[in-house]
Protein backbone atom coordinates (compact mmCIF):
# COMPACT_ATOMS: atom_id res chain seq x y z
CA UNK A 1 0.00 0.00 0.00
CA UNK A 2 1.28 3.00 -1.01
CA UNK A 3 -0.21 6.67 0.77
CA UNK A 4 0.68 9.92 -0.73
CA UNK A 5 0.20 13.06 -0.15
CA UNK A 6 1.11 16.18 -2.72
CA UNK A 7 -0.59 19.26 -2.67
CA UNK A 8 -3.55 19.81 -5.00
CA UNK A 9 -3.21 23.56 -5.03
CA UNK A 10 0.41 24.16 -5.83
CA UNK A 11 1.93 24.56 -9.27
CA UNK A 12 4.60 21.61 -10.83
CA UNK A 13 7.06 24.04 -10.34
CA UNK A 14 6.25 24.73 -6.86
CA UNK A 15 5.38 21.59 -5.53
CA UNK A 16 8.95 20.66 -7.46
CA UNK A 17 10.82 22.09 -4.78
CA UNK A 18 8.81 20.69 -1.89
CA UNK A 19 11.45 17.98 -0.06
CA UNK A 20 10.05 14.13 0.04
CA UNK A 21 9.63 12.51 3.03
CA UNK A 22 9.22 8.37 2.97
CA UNK A 23 7.35 6.98 6.03
CA UNK A 24 7.50 3.53 5.81
CA UNK A 25 4.88 1.79 9.14
CA UNK A 26 2.86 -1.38 8.95
CA UNK A 27 -0.03 0.26 10.93
CA UNK A 28 -1.64 2.59 8.49
CA UNK A 29 -3.46 4.68 11.80
CA UNK A 30 0.42 5.95 12.31
CA UNK A 31 0.86 6.68 8.75
CA UNK A 32 -2.24 8.75 8.50
CA UNK A 33 -0.78 10.32 11.50
CA UNK A 34 2.60 10.95 10.05
CA UNK A 35 1.01 12.67 6.99
CA UNK A 36 -0.95 15.15 9.18
CA UNK A 37 2.10 16.14 11.09
CA UNK A 38 4.42 16.33 7.31
CA UNK A 39 1.38 18.42 5.88
CA UNK A 40 1.93 20.66 8.61
CA UNK A 41 5.41 21.02 8.24
CA UNK A 42 5.18 22.47 3.96
CA UNK A 43 6.73 18.70 2.24
CA UNK A 44 5.28 15.80 -0.01
CA UNK A 45 4.85 12.84 1.90
CA UNK A 46 4.68 8.87 0.77
CA UNK A 47 3.78 6.00 3.16
CA UNK A 48 4.90 2.88 2.74
CA UNK A 49 4.04 -0.44 5.01
CA UNK A 50 6.63 -2.82 3.46
CA UNK A 51 10.33 -2.59 3.72
CA UNK A 52 11.05 -3.91 0.20
CA UNK A 53 8.39 -1.49 -1.43
CA UNK A 54 10.20 1.33 0.96
CA UNK A 55 13.46 0.20 -0.33
CA UNK A 56 12.35 0.16 -3.85
CA UNK A 57 11.37 3.57 -3.61
CA UNK A 58 13.61 5.04 -2.02
CA UNK A 59 16.15 4.19 -4.76
CA UNK A 60 14.04 5.43 -7.37
CA UNK A 61 12.90 8.80 -5.91
CA UNK A 62 15.50 9.36 -3.02
CA UNK A 63 13.45 11.22 -0.47
CA UNK A 64 15.05 13.96 1.28
CA UNK A 65 14.27 11.64 4.61
CA UNK A 66 13.31 8.21 5.64
CA UNK A 67 10.59 7.77 8.76
CA UNK A 68 11.25 4.30 9.67
CA UNK A 69 8.98 1.96 11.98
CA UNK A 70 11.64 -0.65 13.01
CA UNK A 71 9.24 -3.63 13.48
CA UNK A 72 8.37 -4.61 9.74
CA UNK A 73 6.83 -7.84 8.28
CA UNK A 74 9.17 -8.42 5.76
CA UNK A 75 12.66 -6.81 7.02
CA UNK A 76 13.38 -5.95 10.55
CA UNK A 77 14.13 -1.71 10.21
CA UNK A 78 18.10 -2.12 10.88
CA UNK A 79 18.76 -4.47 8.37
CA UNK A 80 17.13 -1.78 6.00
CA UNK A 81 19.01 0.80 7.09
CA UNK A 82 22.33 -1.27 6.34
CA UNK A 83 20.75 -1.84 2.67
CA UNK A 84 19.98 1.90 2.23
CA UNK A 85 23.54 2.16 3.92
CA UNK A 86 25.39 0.28 1.46
CA UNK A 87 23.39 1.78 -1.75
CA UNK A 88 24.87 4.53 -3.58
CA UNK A 89 21.91 5.89 -4.50
CA UNK A 90 20.59 5.87 -1.15
CA UNK A 91 23.37 6.04 1.40
CA UNK A 92 23.29 10.29 2.41
CA UNK A 93 19.22 9.87 3.16
CA UNK A 94 19.11 10.43 6.74
CA UNK A 95 16.86 8.08 8.96
CA UNK A 96 14.74 8.83 11.66
CA UNK A 97 13.96 5.55 13.50
CA UNK A 98 10.25 6.02 14.86
CA UNK A 99 9.95 2.62 17.11
CA UNK A 100 8.06 1.35 19.79
CA UNK A 101 11.43 -0.02 20.61
CA UNK A 102 12.25 1.71 23.75
CA UNK A 103 15.13 0.11 24.90
CA UNK A 104 19.33 1.07 25.03
CA UNK A 105 20.67 -2.06 22.91
CA UNK A 106 17.55 -1.07 20.39
CA UNK A 107 18.60 2.15 19.97
CA UNK A 108 22.25 1.45 19.40
CA UNK A 109 21.66 -0.77 16.79
CA UNK A 110 19.71 1.55 15.14
CA UNK A 111 21.94 3.85 15.75
CA UNK A 112 25.36 1.81 14.53
CA UNK A 113 23.20 0.59 11.31
CA UNK A 114 23.02 4.02 10.22
CA UNK A 115 20.13 6.24 11.75
CA UNK A 116 20.71 9.50 12.21
CA UNK A 117 18.50 9.84 15.21
CA UNK A 118 15.96 7.44 17.14
CA UNK A 119 12.07 8.62 18.46
CA UNK A 120 10.40 6.03 20.85
CA UNK A 121 6.36 5.36 20.47
CA UNK A 122 4.19 6.80 21.76
CA UNK A 123 6.18 10.57 20.89
CA UNK A 124 4.66 13.51 20.98
CA UNK A 125 4.48 15.20 17.58
CA UNK A 126 6.46 18.62 18.86
CA UNK A 127 9.55 16.43 18.86
CA UNK A 128 8.57 14.60 15.42
CA UNK A 129 8.34 17.94 13.96
CA UNK A 130 11.40 19.49 15.34
CA UNK A 131 13.38 16.22 14.26
CA UNK A 132 11.79 16.27 10.69
CA UNK A 133 12.57 20.14 10.23
CA UNK A 134 16.12 19.69 11.67
CA UNK A 135 17.44 17.11 9.06
CA UNK A 136 14.99 18.66 6.16
CA UNK A 137 17.12 21.95 6.58
CA UNK A 138 19.94 19.65 6.42
CA UNK A 139 18.71 18.15 2.83
CA UNK A 140 17.23 21.46 1.71
CA UNK A 141 21.27 22.90 2.01
CA UNK A 142 23.03 19.75 0.50
CA UNK A 143 21.03 17.94 -1.55
CA UNK A 144 22.19 13.90 -1.61
CA UNK A 145 24.90 12.54 -3.64
CA UNK A 146 23.99 10.60 -6.37
CA UNK A 147 26.17 7.87 -7.75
Amino acid sequence: MTIRLIPSNCRDEIAAKRLLVLAVDDNEDNLVLLSCTLELLDCDFVGKTSGHEALAFAKEAQPALILLDVLLPDIHGADLVRQLKQDSRTCTIPIIAVTGLASSEDRAELLAAGCVSYLSKPYMVDELEAMVQRYLALADVQPPLVG
